[in-house]
């Protein structure tokens, strides 16, 4: 019998031994299920099955060990619990899994775990509370990759600007419930330099903005011991983490199912859980409303009045905010005209939480931060900020909008906001004398002459134009002399003007009646010069879109050739979508809606307006976008009329610019509606992917934007396109339809492209509708032809003279 005794222990030893071998670590082979648990190597944090009080549901978690009523701080199978304990372990694919009792996977680490590793992979409880997966030091997956509810000290919630890649924080769905909740706490994607609590799709808590590369916030818990709230922005990462002084503290950071921040802190002496928690949500003062120092926007306090308007605007519905309800916000007392002076006039707000939605204006200083703001209508408030690291470095922030959020006297804040009012508001305190006067000159200067110009120059002009143009003016636009162009842009000055192209400057003038106009003057050194100025007259005159600029009228006097256009308040659609904070103002919504109206405007001029029309200069720079984010085609001097049945014509100087224009144009100057179909293919590609077609020219042997998408798409990773800071928002199906798209229109042979009304109905079908598929694009590379000389960057565009 001694043997058969033996060999029960040896039995009953080798099985307990198969179920953990070591305190912190399993190992192949070994598993942990039922009471079983793993227990960090300063039995800090444990790890095992529980079920949640009141609840019959049972889920692995890790959790401080040896601390009474202490909840799970990680969760592995949130999203799918058990009905009863099940097993723990290795998969033999090398992956950490939990199994039902039934032996059936339920959740798994999923990690990329190469065939040499596969069985011999371990997973580590460490003393932080991490969950590590590792392979001979090198760690595969790791739990605070992966947070819940919890952030503990050293643990990042995160941001990666350039994959979109997050980390968040998100709430149990109650106290004894550990799945996904309502809240989520993380990064803002696109505005990186503050927080938000999310209740799903909605925040309704934001931090305040977060200025500079290392911020440390200390602060004291309930027992007296300093932890540091560290904000850190890296090339590509923006994080958020928690630093204790000492790390025998017992403290973690919870986002509770109610959508409050909450602080619990392990208090040795009374050997108790302490908590401290957060205010209330803050996101309820809205549209130029603001929170007072003591209203429910900081405190939580039920007061009838949380918000207040800023000087110069009222409630919008008087009514309802006087019950508490700002849902509606302010409006102004006094309709804003930019012009004449009233645009120079700021209000100042001090000691604020600066407001959402801030564009930062790089490399700006104090002076240019205000002229920025100044000269651009659309800008509604700037501040100059300096690092909230203390390093003392200033930041330029401006607001285009609505300023959403905004508290005074918040947390000692040191930061001051100038948001813009009519010039009434601050009687002559936001003006010099001397700007009064000047502003008062001008303004009467502008109406005498514009007065005049109407009521007897008119015939003049007109008379003036037919001869310069060789022929009678069937424009039917009003003609401006050079006096009122003069006043409208204060003499063509530095502070008016918007940019400049290959036609020359253009400025941002102030008509009769305040209105807004874009003034485009040639220029002397322009490539360009008085055949271009007649085509862009002759053609755009004549086009009625809502996606085309309007011509609203033009000057021709002694060697000036001036064209007036509609004011559009944002610019072109380049100085966002190639600016890594601007871009984040276009969101899925609006660069669909960009790329819908693009298409409809190139197909009006190919098909439905009164000339066909090829523009020849398709690009991101000529796409300008108007106060809500609409797209409008302008720049027509390099455009070529067509005969109505005409499919395609030859030249001998081809123009527009480099990576936008098709194979066979730019080497042998044969062009058709296909050339802009190509050119709008490069486009849309730039407009989901946020990359500049300009910057793969950069290095020799480089891909074309349009061959780095070809080869992704072959591949089946059309997502890795999608600019990161779209990817976590777009709606995939649209985003893969428009690269698929895009890739028709850049493919080789002309024939094989849409047309304009192919593309727009290969936009709007829906997602089980099949596309035919792509070819190889065509790379415009100018690869044949040795007499191309010059060339442009994706800015200004150019004359290409003689291909073969």
């Amino acid at each position: 019998m001694g043997w058969l005794l033996c060999y029960l222990v040896t039995l009953l030893l080798s099985h307990i031994l198969s179920f953990c071998t070591c305190q912190d670590q399993i190992v192949p082979g070994q598993y942990i299920s039922g009471n079983m648990t793993l227990v960090s190597s300063l039995e800090t944090f444990s790890l095992g099955f529980f079920n949640p009080e009141n609840s019959t549901k049972y889920f692995l978690g890790i959790r401080f060990n040896k601390f009474p009523n202490t909840a799970s701080v990680w969760v592995a199978n949130r999203e799918s619990p058990l009905d009863s304990p099940g097993f723990f372990m290795l998969s033999s694919d090398g992956n950490l899994v939990v199994l039902d009792q039934a032996k059936k996977l339920v959740w798994s680490t999923n990690a990329s775990v190469s065939a040499s590793a596969m069985n011999h992979t371990t997973g580590l409880l460490e003393d932080t509370g991490n969950l590590v997966l590792s392979f001979e030091d090198v760690t595969l997956w790791q739990s605070f990759d992966h947070p819940c509810d919890t952030m503990l000290p050293g643990m990042k919630i995160s941001l990666n600007k350039k994959t979109g890649q997050q980390r968040r924080l998100t709430s149990w769905a109650a106290l004894d419930d550990p799945q996904p909740g309502k809240f989520t706490l993380g990064i803002d994607p696109k505005v990186p330099v503050q927080a938000f609590i999310w209740k799903e799709t909605t925040p309704i808590q934001r931090s305040p903005l977060y200025i500079g590369k290392d911020i440390r916030t200390a602060f004291q818990n309930p027992g007296g011991t300093a932890f540091f709230l560290s904000y850190n922005f890296d090339v590509d990462d923006v994080y958020l983490t928690y630093i204790v002084s000492d790390s025998s503290v017992k403290l973690r950071v919870w986002l509770d199912p109610t959508g409050l921040v909450k602080l619990q802190f392990w208090q040795n002496s009374s050997k108790t859980w302490l908590e401290q928690g957060t205010s209330p949500p803050v996101h309820n003062c809205d549209f130029y409303a603001y929170c007072g120092p003591n209203s429910a926007c900081r405190s939580g306090e039920p007061l009838s009045s949380p918000c207040k308007c800023l000087t110069g605007f009222t409630a919008k519905f008087p009514n309802q905010s006087a019950v508490g309800d700002w849902s509606s916000g302010c409006i102004r007392e006094k309709v804003l005209t930019c012009g004449n002076g009233i645009q120079g006039n700021f209000s100042k707000l001090e000691k604020v939480k600066l407001p959402d939605h801030s564009v930062l204006l790089n490399n700006r200083s104090m002076n240019e931060c205000e002229s920025e703001c100044r000269r651009n209508c659309s800008c509604t408030a700037y501040a100059y900020v300096y690092a909230t690291d203390g390093s003392n470095i200033g930041t330029c922030l401006a607001w285009f909008g609505k300023l959403l959020d905004l508290v005074e006297n918040f947390n000692n804040s040191r930061h001051d906001i100038y948001f813009r009012v009519h010039g009434s508001e601050l009687g002559k305190k936001g003006l010099s004398v001397n700007s009064l006067k000047r502003t008062l000159v001008i303004a009467i200067v502008s109406a005498a002459v514009g007065l005049l110009t109407i009521t007897f120059g008119y015939f003049f002009w007109k008379k003036k134009l037919e001869k310069k143009g060789g022929g009678k003016n069937d424009t039917e636009l009003p003609i401006f002399s050079l006096r009122s162009m003069l006043a409208a842009t204060n003499n063509f000055s530095e502070a008016n003007k918007l940019g400049e192209g290959g036609f020359g400057p253009v400025y941002k003038g102030i008509l009769q009646e305040n209105q807004e106009v874009a003034i485009k003057r040639l220029s002397k050194k322009s490539g360009q010069g008085h055949n271009e100025f007649k085509n862009e007259l002759k053609l755009i005159a004549k086009l009625q879109h809502t996606n085309l600029v309007r011509l609203l009228g033009c000057c021709m006097e002694g060697d000036e050739m001036i064209l007036i256009y509609e004011y559009m308040s944002n610019r072109s659609l380049d100085k966002f979508l190639f600016d890594p904070f601007e871009k984040t103002r276009l969101d899925w919504d609006t660069r669909f809606r960009i790329i819908q109206g693009i298409a409809q405007g190139v197909l009006y001029i190919h098909k439905y307006s009164r000339l066909k029309i090829i523009h020849r200069d398709l690009k991101a720079s000529n796409v300008l976008l108007d106060g809500t984010m609409n797209p409008k085609v302008s720049d027509f001097g390099m455009a070529r009329i067509f005969d109505i049945n005409q499919i395609e014509a030859n030249t001998n100087k081809v123009v527009g610019t480099y990576g936008y224009m098709s194979p066979e144009y730019a080497l042998y100057g044969h062009f058709s509606e296909k050339l802009d179909v190509f050119s709008f293919g490069v486009l849309l590609l730039e407009i989901i992917s946020g990359k500049k077609n300009a910057s793969f020219y950069r290095f020799e042997n480089s891909l074309t934007l349009a061959q780095w998408v070809w080869e992704l798409w072959k591949e089946g990773r059309g997502m890795e396109v999608i600019d990161a800071s779209v990817k976590e928002t777009c709606r995939i199906h649209e985003a893969l339809r428009c690269i698929h798209v895009g890739l028709l229109c850049v493919q080789e042979a002309p024939a094989d492209r849409p047309t304009m009304s192919s593309v727009i109905h290969m936009l709007e079908v829906n997602e089980a509708t099949s596309l035919p598929p792509s070819k190889e694009p065509g790379f415009s590379t100018c690869r044949n032809s040795s007499h191309v000389t010059t060339y442009s960057n994706n800015v200004v565009t150019i004359t290409l003279p003689d291909p073969r």
